[in-house]
């Protein structure tokens, strides 16, 4: 596999035979890459390929019926629960059948799945789930180890040529026909124009538009942009996840305490020892994540503190059974076994994205999405524990069995030179870091766990000034991103999974679908904002825009 790293000559020329563009190292865009194969495939990502993806950080595993006595079924039928009212149900259906396929096929590139002495797989139970079909590694490495077999087979397939260190800016289109991306040198000025017969966006999720987010910085809601830009429809974009349980200790990303812990047994208490899930859900702590959040976020928000105690459910069994959660408390001087843990809640997953459909399709002929940047409506409004990495794969092969089908033949010549032209400075000038700092504040305090009309409006307000204020690419794509979920969480007036508005707080059977955007809906909603009362207010207390 050969890499282009970031530190080549400005006059980058890139030789090799290419037939697909993948944008993101992650779990959906090398297994998307890796079923591909023979089939040229250029993978183009922001980070060192498998660093910044979420994938490698997923502690839980991935849910799959492969258990004596479970189904398919019956897990289809807990993820339509945790969708509350809004999940494509042929889609739920069609992802959880073909779980058990997926878990061989990560099997044979080397994924050591925790298994017991007849060599069964372990299976371990998480929230809202009503079996225990959590496929693990090691406890919580599931993420890691999963990532680290793939990078291994990707190494050893020259179909496979990637891209690292560039930072998608924009697709490229001809009339409704996406047919490349340009990328931006991440830290340097050089651009990149990458042609290609089919662009795949495996470019995570938008967990750092928000300041307390457990995903990596390059998850900053680029693709969403970047196809909504081009003319897609983005689905469901009101619908972001807040995990209950990141560590509380000050640091970006927060480290995330598992799901799984609660699954063994840990309780949520306050500083006296009360549980404060009691009499908010008949599952405790095992209740839906959005229940869950909102519980944590009242009790902080209240001026209390949350906890989670681990030393009755696990207790010495901790640094062997969790050792990714374990080594996070060690270097925050916590000492889980012997202490409780502070938690709060943070931004996690996106069960929104661009509109996609069995096959991974968008509504932009040439364009397909995989992993968290899309919204099949596998997720509804609540993504279901271990659910986001089988998503991953399961439309990663599909992607890569319909790309096949529509284009049967490779094509086998080289690419000419690519265009070099300069871009802005590579430092974020000072106007750009403030947008960025204003753009992750806006997110928490009005887009977060619990939203309202006026909030939203402010938040739409501000990031429509602040655009102005973006003369790169990347800049402005966060901005982009965060505007299609105020603007979307604006128009849902009821409270529905991870969407919940305070001034609307009961579920509406007018609401009980999804939701479907395009852009130009979203920048009349934003213009709007700006003229009104509460946004005029807004923009003028607030300095940085």
């Amino acid at each position: 596999m050969t890499q282009v790293a970031s530190s080549l000559a400005p006059a980058l020329s890139l030789n090799g035979v290419d037939d697909v563009v993948i944008l993101g190292g992650g779990l959906a865009g090398l297994f998307c890459a890796l079923k591909l194969a023979p089939r040229p495939v250029t993978i183009v990502t922001n980070a060192p390929i498998g660093g910044g993806a979420s994938s490698a950080w997923a502690q839980g595993g991935i849910a799959a019926a492969v258990a004596e006595g479970d189904t398919a079924e019956e897990h289809a039928r807990d993820t339509i629960a945790a969708g509350d009212g809004i999940c494509e149900e042929a889609i739920v259906r069609g992802m959880t059948a073909e779980a058990a396929d997926r878990i061989h096929d990560l099997l044979s590139y080397g994924v050591p799945f925790d298994k017991d002495l007849a060599g069964k797989l372990e299976l371990s139970r998480e929230a809202a789930h009503t079996a225990n079909r959590v496929v693990r590694v090691r406890g919580d490495m599931a993420g890691k180890s999963i990532m680290e077999a793939l990078l291994a087979a990707a190494h050893n397939t020259p179909s496979i040529r990637v891209i690292e260190g560039y930072i998608g800016s924009e697709l490229l289109t001809e009339g409704r026909y996406v047919v490349g991306i340009t990328a931006r040198r991440r830290g340097g000025t050089q651009r990149i124009t990458i042609p290609a017969r089919a662009v795949v966006l495996a470019s995570g999720g938008v967990g750092h538009l928000f300041d307390v987010t457990t995903n990596p910085r390059e998850a900053n809601g680029h693709g969403l942009a970047m196809a909504a830009l081009a003319g897609a429809y983005v689905a469901d974009a009101e619908f972001v996840q807040f995990h209950p349980t990141a560590l509380n200790v000050d640091l970006d990303p927060a480290p995330l305490a598992s799901e799984a812990l609660r699954g063994e047994g840990a309780k949520l208490v306050d500083a006296e020892g009360r549980r404060i899930m009691e009499g908010q859900h008949p599952q405790m702590e095992l209740a839906p994540r959005d229940v869950v959040a909102r519980a944590i976020h009242r009790e902080i928000m209240g001026g209390g503190k949350v906890y989670m105690d681990c030393r009755e459910a696990i207790g010495a069994r901790f640094p062997e059974h969790f050792p990714t959660v374990y080594e996070a408390c060690q270097a925050a001087g916590l000492d889980p076994v012997t202490q409780p843990i502070p938690v709060c809640p943070a931004a996690h997953y996106h069960m929104g994205g661009v509109m996609a459909d069995a096959s991974g399709r968008t509504s932009v002929d040439g364009l397909w999405v995989a992993g968290e940047v899309a919204g099949t409506g596998a997720h509804g409004a609540n993504r279901l524990a271990s659910n986001s990495l089988l998503e991953a794969v399961v439309f990663a092969a599909r992607i890569a069995e319909d790309i096949q089908g529509l284009m049967p033949h490779p094509r086998l010549h080289h690419w000419e030179q690519i265009d070099d032209r300069e871009d802005q400075a590579s430092k974020r000038n000072p106007q750009e870091r403030a947008v960025v700092e204003l753009v992750r504040r806006v997110m928490t305090q009005h887009v977060g766990v619990e939203r309202n009309a006026e909030g939203l409006t402010m938040a739409l307000a501000l990031l429509n000034k602040a655009e102005e204020k973006c003369h790169r690419s990347s800049i402005r794509n966060m901005v982009v991103a965060a505007k299609i979920i105020s603007g979307s969480a604006l128009m849902r007036e009821e409270s529905r999974g991870g969407h919940f508005r305070s001034d609307f707080p009961e579920k509406s059977k007018a609401w009980e679908r999804r939701s479907f955007v395009k852009y130009n809906q979203i920048q009349t909603l934003a213009n709007d904002a700006m003229e009104s009362d509460i946004g005029r207010a807004a923009l003028k207390e607030e300095t940085n825009v």
